[in-house]
């Protein structure tokens, strides 16, 4: 069973004149399953807060349902297995990173020496520990990342939203909350997951949903979405136009792109695995080969420019 199920979702907003309407939300349906990252892109404006501030109960949708967890959960229950990060997100200057914890902690219904020891966890986990006795007001971009993470993390959560969450932080950093995320995967958690940083999203995500103007354009797993159909590189012993002609490359649609190595286009994995096997016949020993990938970014900037054509017509 999904942990989060999104019925045909759909908001606007109405400046009181109708032509002033604005649907932020479009008929919206998703499912993301417990225990995965998932990734959520989109341009700025397309609905990705919209739909994270319905899901957390800030808003409400014009019309339309959704599930978190399973159908015998209350909307506030829920809200006690949730951990969120918002995007520019801010802490009182005066208080330290043990401070601005032990108010999350507090609100989150932990006390005593049990959230003593979550708050040194915590900071120890983002790796924080030898800045919880200072004041925010010092913290860089990155530190404040860092001390979101730990806040939205305080109360052992199930499910959990992170907006922007490597937002001003380092390459160094970015990594580290990689490893942070799949860690927390693998303790079974869920991540709903909304970044600009779509290098960092196609390294971490299971499965992506990408929206445009309120609507669901396109989603899937990151190798469904961003491989090249039809196109693969393959890696041989050998020059094939030294061994049989330039005429072999051209009747079987290889490109040469460097030594020993081609691409070849095809009309499907059949056709592929036809050539394969006429090259083995031929004594050709092949080293490697890969289906070539477009990257996350390339998928997304077509899929919305696509979509933009579509509205517009």
């Amino acid at each position: 069973m999904p942990i989060l199920e999104i019925n045909n979702l759909t908001k606007i907003y109405n400046g009181g004149v109708k032509k002033n309407e604005i649907k932020a939300l479009d008929d919206f349906s998703l499912k993301i399953e417990e225990g995965t990252i998932f990734g959520l892109l989109g341009q700025n404006g397309a609905g990705k807060t919209t739909l994270i501030k319905i899901l957390l109960g800030i808003t409400f949708p014009t019309k339309g349902t959704f599930r978190i967890f399973d159908s015998n959960t209350s909307l506030e229950e829920a809200k006690m297995k949730i951990g969120y990060l918002p995007e520019n997100h801010k802490f009182p200057n005066f208080l330290t990173g043990n401070e601005v914890l032990k108010y999350f902690g507090m609100m989150s219904g932990l006390s005593g020496k049990s959230l003593e020891l979550k708050i040194s966890e915590m900071l120890e986990l983002v790796d924080m520990t030898k800045w919880g006795k200072t004041k925010v007001k010092v913290y860089s971009k990155g530190m404040m990342q860092r001390l979101g993470l730990a806040q939205a993390l305080i109360h052992d959560p199930q499910l959990i939203f992170l907006d922007e969450p490597t937002d001003g932080v380092d390459p160094i950093g970015r990594k580290e909350i990689r490893n942070l995320l799949i860690l927390l995967k693998e303790k079974g958690k869920t991540i709903f997951l909304n970044s600009h940083l779509l290098s960092e999203v196609e390294l971490v995500t299971d499965h992506i949903a990408i929206m445009n103007r309120g609507k669901l354009i396109k989603e899937g797993n990151v190798l469904e979405l961003t491989k090249k159909e039809e196109v693969y590189n393959i890696i041989l012993d050998v020059n094939l136009e030294e061994l049989f002609g330039e005429h072999y490359l051209t009747n079987n649609s290889l490109s040469k792109v460097a030594d020993r190595t081609y691409t070849i286009r095809v009309q499907d994995s059949s056709e592929f695995n036809l050539l394969i096997d006429k090259l083995r016949a031929s004594g050709v020993t092949i080293k490697e080969f890969s289906q070539q990938k477009n990257s996350l970014e390339d998928i997304f900037i077509s899929l919305v420019n696509e979509a933009e054509k579509g509205i517009s017509k």
